[in-house]
């Protein structure tokens, strides 16, 4: 996916200047979450994760913890977390939270097979990955 910061910015203003839906509607929670990856893509993880804290229990509470866009704006959270090279021990810990649910959930709903089951459970073990990295001593320190 070929994201430019003009593609950000176009979303950006049609959700602050004409989402025509209202804020719960459900293009109106798609686009945000859009634009979020689009940030996210854009290595702009901060901004990311602000838009995601603030749309996704709007979208927990009208779509509910199950539906599709509501898992994959848990993803791009989860992925805005970990995937940045400021990511503390603390952002992989709640990347790891989200992830381990998220997962639970699409598998349940989904089945495992489901692309988003596969991409949610593929970003777990990365996770995994680099929090074993971070416990794992360099062999090279004296």
């Amino acid at each position: 996916m070929l994201v430019t910061p003009r593609t950000a910015q176009l979303l950006r203003s049609w959700l602050k200047d004409s989402a025509p839906y209202g804020e719960e509607h459900e293009k109106t929670l798609l686009a945000a979450s859009n634009y979020a990856e689009s940030l996210r893509l854009l290595k702009r993880s901060e901004e990311a994760k602000v838009l995601l804290c603030k749309i996704m229990p709007v979208a927990r509470r009208v779509l509910g913890e199950s539906h599709e866009l509501m898992l994959s704006m848990s993803w791009n959270y989860a992925r805005a977390l970990y995937q940045n090279d400021d990511a503390t021990l603390g952002d992989l810990c709640e990347a790891v939270t989200t992830l381990e649910e998220s997962e639970r959930t699409a598998r349940r709903v989904f089945g495992r097979a489901h692309p988003l089951t596969v991409d949610i459970a593929s970003c777990l073990l990365d996770v995994y990955k680099i929090l074993r990295a971070r416990e794992t001593p360099s062999t090279g320190a004296a």
